[in-house]
């Protein structure tokens, strides 16, 4: 009986030893990307234009190069419905830090109550700008069915 024990015992060992081994083989997941927040409502009070009914804010720093390139396309679409404010870094930081933007360039268009409806980080084409503007203040209706 003790041979069948000592047997047992050692197979166990084996086992465990081989998971181990086994366990440490096994590559580690693939890492995730970090996914950068947008704010999903803004205070309309903070920015310049709050009585237009759409706001799109872009938020930028003087060191991005991307930013320059952002700040143009957005504001064509300035007029007396949409208010276009560019929110840099170096001037309004405590703006940066309220709405939890770290990284810039990020442009938010938000509607009168300060909803965020549309956004976008990184430097968007002039198209999907001007795009998800159109889409935001006149969205389409929901499909038959729905």
């Amino acid at each position: 009986m003790s041979n069948r024990l000592l047997v047992a015992v050692l197979l166990v060992a084996v086992a465990v030893a081989v998971a181990v081994i086994l366990e440490r083989r096994r590559p580690a997941p693939p890492t995730q990307g970090r996914r950068w927040a947008v704010p999903g409502q803004l205070d309309r009070d903070d920015f310049e234009g709050p009585e237009r009914p759409w706001l799109v804010a872009v938020f930028t720093s003087a060191t991005c190069d991307s930013c320059l390139r952002v700040l143009p396309k957005a504001r064509v679409l300035e007029s007396d419905e949409v208010a276009v404010v560019e929110v840099t870094y170096q001037a309004d930081k405590d703006l940066h830090q309220r709405y939890g933007v770290e990284i810039v360039p990020t442009l938010v268009v938000a509607d009168a109550e300060g909803v965020v409806r549309a956004s976008f980080i990184g430097e968007p084409t002039s198209t999907d700008l001007w795009a998800a503007v159109a889409e935001a203040r006149h969205p389409p209706p929901p499909a038959f069915g729905s």
